[in-house]
């Protein structure tokens, strides 16, 4: 069995989805549970872009030490030097770097001919050489590329010290048939291809993104790019979990296998849809609330008789388990940390404090708690940033029933410490309650999107909401967790203008700086 080796692109091209905006927090936590499910590499961002993406990736490569942690770079000395600023405390630091190969991108988009981007690519990669033991350099839009043009630049660059050619699909245009076929024609055209790994990248705008991942591996790529969920630009990338089960699975077929610990893939599943807000369908693939779900009256006979019939992969495969009761109302401070070192968290001190009280707090109102709500309030207490003064929730009350109008009263603490309230009616609930929010607040906000979902099963489950607001002009993300709806309703609106208020506050200190 040939090993390929797995790249995760969800911190960086993932986040790129529409209305994805992950803090520094957010990012390393989604990148400890990926080193706890195996990943061989993370793309934990691009550096250059912000002050913000520079900080995450350099805690992401002070931290991680099990994953080689990797950061996008675009052909320039000062993306380079930014990324190595940012690398230089990983373990095995990397650095990807792109440039456009198709005729269409180096005419409109690099106005650049072929012979300047030859040039472009193969300096660039000797400069990164000079610090970087690991280069990768990607084809932008190989897919839409001359074949013949492919191998001489490739060629190049693997001399000027590049150790990972990534040919990538970037507009998601290609089939399984040509994207095997030119991989195979590198192979066999650039004479020098055994210095490096080659490397598949794939977006699903055509929704074959995961197949031609596979058509590229048995072509002789030996590293898939991809993210959780297939997040990402458009339609998004191609599924790390869908390839690595789907190899599992079928290894009868495929002679190849990967280093994922596929039974963390539900809950690391789970965080990305969490701290992303980009929800799971019910019918996706390994993860999807359906996936092992059986509505036909034949199936759910023929599974019970035996599982093998219409189930090709059982759920505890994936980290899919029964939601048993591990802990009580009468459990210690002891037995609580011991069950968050079985579930592979890292906390601090003060936080594990924090998480016992919100669990305690829980046990008074849930008889039985599940390792999925352990992890929903330890990742939210992980990922709250309590570093500026922010709008905080004091009490809100609310009216309502089929012959009365919804009526929310709501008080807040402000920034500044102030107490305000007010009430609001309208026509349903939720309406009532962010009517009232938004007229306590100071900032403009409109409501985009909204969503409930509950954290495991049963009547006394945790609620999770998700909101999509309008600040100031500003799309922000909110969430929040209770075990009322309407309270996780108030906390992913607070949530979402809270974050915006510490971007202005960041953006502001990052200003004070440049003028100093």
């Amino acid at each position: 069995m040939s090993i390929i080796n797995l790249f995760d692109t969800t911190l960086r091209d993932g986040e790129q989805s529409p209305g994805v905006n992950l803090n520094k927090l957010e990012k390393l936590e989604i990148a400890k549970q990926l080193e706890r499910l195996g990943m061989d590499r993370i793309e934990a961002g691009f550096p250059a872009s912000s002050k913000g993406d520079f900080q995450a990736v350099k805690e992401i490569a002070d931290t991680i030490k099990n994953t080689s942690v990797t950061a996008l770079a675009r052909t320039v000395k000062s993306d380079i030097d930014t990324a190595w600023e940012a690398l230089k405390g990983a373990d095995e630091p990397r650095i990807h770097i792109f440039l456009a190969t198709s005729p269409i991108h180096m005419t409109y988009k690099l106005k650049k001919t072929p012979e300047e981007v030859i040039t472009t690519a193969t300096d660039m990669v000797a400069y990164a050489k000079q610090t970087f033991s690991q280069v990768q350099w990607s084809a932008e839009d190989a897919s839409r590329s001359d074949w013949e043009f492919l191998a001489q630049i490739i060629k190049k660059v693997i001399d000027a010290g590049a150790t990972v050619i990534n040919l990538p699909d970037t507009v998601g245009y290609t089939t399984p048939k040509e994207y095997g076929e030119m991989f195979h024609y590198i192979r066999m055209n650039v004479p020098n291809i055994e210095k490096a790994v080659l490397s598949c990248h794939c977006h699903n705008d055509l929704g074959m993104a995961v197949a031609n991942s596979i058509a590229a591996v048995e072509n002789g790529a030996t590293q898939i790019e991809g993210t959780i969920n297939g997040i990402g630009e458009r339609a998004g990338n191609a599924s790390l979990e869908e390839i690595a089960v789907a190899l599992k699975i079928r290894s009868d077929f495929y002679p190849y296998q990967t280093n994922l610990k596929l039974d963390e893939i539900k809950r690391t599943s789970d965080m990305v849809a969490k701290l992303t807000g980009m929800h799971i369908q019910a019918n996706k693939a390994i993860v999807g609330r359906n996936a092992f779900a059986h509505e036909s009256g034949i199936h759910q006979d023929g599974v019970l008789k035996h599982a093998s019939t219409y189930e090709i992969i059982t759920p505890e495969l994936v980290g899919v388990q029964a939601n048993t009761l591990f802990l009580g109302k009468h459990s210690g401070r002891h037995a609580f940390k011991d069950k968050l070192k079985e579930l592979g968290m890292r906390v601090t001190e003060d936080n594990m404090k924090q998480a016992f009280e919100a669990f305690k707090r829980l046990t008074d109102h849930k008889k039985e708690v599940t390792d999925d709500d352990i992890f929903t309030i330890v990742t939210e207490i992980q990922t709250n940033t309590a570093t500026v003064d922010k709008y905080t929730l004091e009490m809100f009350q609310l009216q309502y029933g089929s012959n009365n109008i919804p009526t929310a009263a709501v008080e807040l603490k402000t920034p500044s410490g102030k107490k305000v309230k007010t009430a609001c009616t309208a026509q349903g609930s939720v309406e009532a309650l962010y009517k009232t929010l938004e007229s306590l607040t100071e900032e403009k906000t409109r409501l985009i999107d909204y969503q409930i979902n509950s954290v495991g099963g049963g009547k006394d489950a945790l609620a999770e909401s998700r909101v999509q607001l309008t600040v100031n002009g500003e799309t922000v993300n909110g969430r929040g967790s209770a075990q009322d709806v309407m309270e996780a309703s108030v906390q992913a609106y607070l949530n979402a203008v809270n974050r915006y208020i510490i971007q202005q506050v960041n953006a502001e200190k990052k200003e004070v700086v440049k003028t100093q």
